[in-house]
């Protein structure tokens, strides 16, 4: 029990280190770039307020930048990942569960402080393939609540709708459960949709907005599924197809 405690005052120490170096990090370019274009700022009041703030928007641009490289970077470097098929028992706080659990909290700052503003944008989708998330081209992510990125994958023309939640885990009986999300080709998923661990669907699927997919299901090519849990809709003899859970 004492080193369990010693392990998770050592990862809460060491995530909060990490985190204020990246985020001082990513405000260092737009210092030192007020800091270099001070002496050329005009005299009058109002003349400094509007040049800085035709400067803030690429200021803001570069911090962002700087901080969903430096993230991934720093994450890749310390080797914080999220285990494949894991089932990790979260009070004995062991390095798998501290490591993921690490890792979320550095990737959640990028998502409050990039993904925010900019979802749906490359700047969210260049975070997501460099923190690990397996993407195709003309890949669209309208929303924040994607997790475990390095558990994803996308194929190419995919569109992740607006307040898709999307993850490679889930908590059950004090337990993070891990497993795989393979999303493929031409694929759209509704605003507001739950997709499961596990999960694999096929190319050209629809998911409707509002949409529960359970853990382990698997949705066919080409058909379209809507409700809480999904049901194929495009023909109503056919239900979503799952595995054993486990």
């Amino acid at each position: 029990m004492i080193a369990a405690r010693i392990r998770f005052l050592w990862a809460v120490a060491s995530y909060l280190v990490v985190q204020s170096l990246l985020l001082g990090v990513a405000a260092l370019p737009g210092a030192l770039a007020l800091h270099g274009i001070a002496p050329y700022l005009p005299t009058a009041t109002w003349q400094r307020v509007v040049v800085l703030a035709v400067g803030l928007l690429p200021i803001c641009l570069l911090s962002a930048l700087t901080l969903i490289v430096a993230t991934a970077a720093a994450i890749r470097l310390l080797g914080w990942r999220t285990p494949l098929g894991q089932v990790m028992p979260i009070v004995e706080y062991g390095w798998p569960v501290l490591d993921w659990a690490r890792r979320g909290m550095c990737s959640h700052a990028v998502r409050l402080l990039v993904g925010t503003p900019f979802r749906g944008t490359p700047l969210w989708g260049l975070f997501l393939r460099l923190n690990g998330a397996k993407m195709g081209r003309g890949v669209w992510v309208n929303s924040v609540a994607i997790i475990d990125h390095d558990l994803l994958s996308f194929g190419d023309g995919t569109v992740i709708g607006h307040d898709v939640h999307l993850s490679g885990h889930t908590v059950e009986d004090g337990c993070v459960k891990t497993g795989t999300v393979r999303v493929g080709r031409n694929v759209t998923i509704g605003v507001g949709s739950v997709i499961g661990i596990d999960v694999e669907i096929g190319d050209g699927c629809k998911v409707g907005a509002l949409s529960f997919v359970p853990k382990h299901a698997r949705l066919e090519a080409g058909a379209t599924y809507a409700g809480s849990p999904v049901r194929r809709i495009d023909d109503k003899r056919e239900r979503v197809s799952e595995k054993p859970g486990r």
